[in-house]
């Protein structure tokens, strides 16, 4: 579950890993941008303006390499209780990153979808959001999916209650109520099953991210941050994640 160190040596593609083998869709967790910082002398918010070089280098990466959906956890439900500077320096990144990787978005062919709540976003960083969302949603790439004030609980609440109206309503019966009910209500319905959750910063936690999604994901955990996470990284997570045995609760024919 964890990277085998930074020493270790990998070439810089992955022809090793025929594209069927490969996951459909990865999850991230980018954790580390403020503790980067702080251990070079620098304020928080350098490492999470850092970090966007690596959300570039991300999506770049996955669409050569034909990953369908690249999954970014932007800003948790819980953030909201960091420092007010911090977030109104969050909310003019994300803008600015709206706004400056359009290109890039649209040269790629990157497919750019988000996830969370909007209510508490500020005006303008909707407004570019969904021009963003707009222009690119016709793109054949790589979905990006940015999780902006996203929590798990949050997400797998809305579509209990969802389903409830539905059945108080008389337009879902009881007996309809099961796993296809929910995952087909959830924000990534229309998505591959997340196959690989990275995280970075070596935390072993899930932090509240896609809990239902990740019930059978594989897990790679490093203890680079998200700003020096590279691209060789990516690849070797890419590797593990193609060595193991994926059960799904089952057993393999020798076992």
């Amino acid at each position: 579950m964890t990277d085998p160190g930074p020493n270790a040596v990998e070439p810089d593609r992955l022809a090793d890993v025929p594209p069927e083998d490969r996951p459909k869709h990865i999850a991230i967790i980018m954790d580390g941008n403020g503790r980067w910082a702080k251990t070079r002398g620098l304020p928080r918010i350098e490492g999470h303006r850092r970090g966007v070089n690596t959300v570039r280098m991300i999506s770049e990466t996955a669409t050569e390499i034909g990953i369908a959906a690249v999954t970014l956890y932007c800003l948790s439900s819980e953030n909201w209780k960091r420092p007010q500077a911090e977030l109104d320096f969050l909310m003019h990144l994300l803008e600015q990153y709206l706004i400056e990787e359009r290109r890039t978005i649209m040269d790629q062919g990157l497919q750019l979808k988000v996830i969370g709540r909007r209510d508490r976003l500020p005006n303008n960083v909707l407004a570019e959001m969904d021009r963003t969302l707009e222009m690119s949603a016709k793109n054949p790439g790589t979905e990006l999916v940015l999780a902006i004030d996203y929590g798990g609980r949050d997400e797998i609440t809305k579509v209990a209650r969802d389903i409830a109206s539905e059945v108080v309503a008389g337009t879902l019966s009881l007996d309809a109520v099961d796993e296809n009910a929910v995952s087909s209500r959830l924000y990534t319905a229309s998505l591959p099953e997340v196959d690989l959750m990275i995280r970075t910063g070596g935390d072993m936690r899930i932090s509240n991210f896609l809990l239902w999604q990740l019930s059978y994901s594989e897990l790679w955990i490093t203890e680079k941050c998200w700003p020096e996470f590279t691209r060789e990284d990516f690849f070797r997570a890419i590797r593990e994640f193609n060595s193991r045995q994926r059960r799904f609760g089952g057993l393999n024919v020798n076992e």
